[in-house]
């Protein structure tokens, strides 16, 4: 579909309308902590030459906004010299309507007009047809940071189409909000190979979505070894070592359950045990994947339990709690709220086990291995990326079984990335 020049200007209005009330409203408050200016923003500096005389394709969630908050889609929409023909949309949807986990259907978007092609359903890796009308697919979406976050397995699969199809792929680059300098976990065993782990990193890769592109690209990651002709936006003002409350950018919730600009720092933390539906994690509370708690839970123990351990840069807090929806709804329950107070120093994915250790010392009739429920243990294992960390944490409920495995591939991926950085310190 194509939006006629007078189509465009309207648009145009109320976009520049839009972006000055927007503006007036942030600016004066973040201006001067905006840091960074993400892919868009350069796009913008650039009069979106790299867009010209192509018929652009453009993969989004509502997180694929300028430093303004308005959308890519809108954006693009409403540029002379951009002719965008189609939208694709991942977990969430375009404009955020699906919730996590439900298929985004094919549709039209009521902003624009322009098709919304779905890949997040039946099809998650885009068809020749899907993509016949299109010379470019222009990826904007922001992500958490982590592997089983499903918007890098999107990217990831649109390049393997975009190589297929002999389609250009633009990456629009966005912080990582874990920033670019933390890496855990252990590579996915080929088993476990799935669309939440879809490739051969660590659980956190510490890699902006551009990097990762380069990296998938020039690994020979894609399926059947494809390279797509990909071009990275790069961002100016990033380092790596800034996580996302560094960047002074607004944050719009990459999911309904990632509502803050601190939110990525919990969900490694809580997300993996989360996948049993055991305990609750604060995903129906008021402070997701930021609690551990269930009715057979006592706070203060389970408080002066995890803060013994002395885990760096978290501290545990008591908590009381009556969920409103999922885990435990409208019951009472118990447990503790996880502070993360140095970023850098606290080791988030090992807090998911040391929970689970010593829940299981505390509580030995209720140890997750042995009363969750079983049906759930291979989303566990693909999440994990390996059915190892089950098989064997179950065996004594001790992090330490695991910890050698858990990070024996850190310091490799760590060297390997290191070959595709866009961004230094």
């Amino acid at each position: 579909m194509v939006v006629s020049n007078k189509e465009k200007s309207s648009v145009m209005r109320r976009m520049l309308f839009l972006s000055l009330f927007v503006g007036l409203s942030i600016c004066a408050v973040q201006a001067q902590k905006i840091r960074v200016k993400t892919g868009i923003e350069v796009l913008k500096e650039m009069n979106f030459r790299p867009l010209e005389g192509k018929r652009v394709g453009l993969i989004t969630t509502p997180t694929g906004v300028d430093n303004q908050l308005v959308s890519d889609i809108d954006i693009l929409a409403a540029a002379p010299n951009v002719n965008l023909v189609a939208l694709f949309g991942p977990e969430h949807g375009v404009r955020g309507n699906a919730h996590a986990g439900d298929a985004v259907n094919d549709n039209i978007d009521k902003e624009t007009g322009l098709p919304i092609r779905s890949l997040y359903g039946k099809t998650r890796k885009a068809t020749p047809e899907m993509l016949a009308d299109i010379d470019v697919l222009v990826y904007d979406i922001q992500d958490n940071g982590c592997r089983s976050f499903t918007f890098i397995s999107s990217m990831g699969l649109a390049m393997e189409a975009a190589a297929e199809n002999g389609k250009e792929f633009i990456v629009l680059d966005r912080p990582n909000p874990l920033g670019g300098l933390k890496i855990e976990g252990n590579i996915v065993d080929d088993d476990c190979i799935s669309f939440v782990s879809q490739f051969k990193i660590p659980y956190i890769y510490g890699l902006t979505c551009g990097e990762l592109a380069t990296l998938l690209n020039e690994e020979g990651m894609l399926k059947g070894g494809v390279k797509c002709d990909l071009k990275v936006i790069k961002m100016k003002g990033w380092k790596r070592s800034m996580d996302y409350t560094q960047t002074g950018l607004p944050w719009i919730p990459s999911s309904p359950h990632v509502p803050h600009n601190d939110s990525s720092f919990y969900y490694p933390a809580s997300g993996i045990l989360g996948e049993f539906g055991y305990i609750s994690i604060g995903v129906g509370y008021t402070i997701p994947f930021q609690m551990f708690a269930a009715p057979w839970i006592k706070a203060d123990e389970m408080a002066e339990a995890m803060n013994r351990l002395q885990i760096p840069g978290v501290i545990f807090r008591p908590i009381y709690a009556k969920p409103f929806y999922s885990v435990f709804a409208g019951k009472q329950i118990e447990g503790v709220q996880m502070h993360v107070t140095d970023f850098r120093q606290a080791p988030l994915t090992a807090i998911n086990f040391l929970f689970m250790q010593e829940e299981g010392r505390l509580y030995p009739d209720h140890k997750v291995f042995e009363k969750a429920d079983k049906s759930r243990y291979r989303m566990f294992d693909i999440v994990c990326g390996s059915k190892y960390i089950r098989e064997q944490f179950s065996k004594n409920h001790l992090w330490s079984d695991i910890e050698p495995f858990w990070n024996k591939d850190v310091q490799a991926f760590r060297a390997l990335s290191k070959k595709y950085y866009l961004y230094r310190k």
